[in-house]
């Protein structure tokens, strides 16, 4: 979403689930497979505890590299 987001996540690119989603605890990491919409952009993440969500806003997942929370 544009609702002041620094930067929009991209294809591939690694995050971190920044909430409780269902399977799928906060901070589990996981990999974008799809960007979708023009007024809102929403993604499709495979995260490594096998769970595939879809339909997620930009402030459930933060990029993996430089999260706080990462190990």
């Amino acid at each position: 979403m544009a609702d002041g987001n620094v930067s929009d996540l991209r294809r591939h690119q690694k995050v971190v689930a920044t909430e409780d989603l269902p399977g799928v605890p906060t901070g589990t990491h996981g990999k974008v497979q799809l960007v979708n919409g023009f007024s809102w952009v929403r993604y499709r993440v495979r995260f490594d505890n096998g769970e595939e969500l879809g339909f997620l806003n930009r402030d459930q997942l933060a990029p993996a590299k430089g999260w706080e929370g990462a190990a």
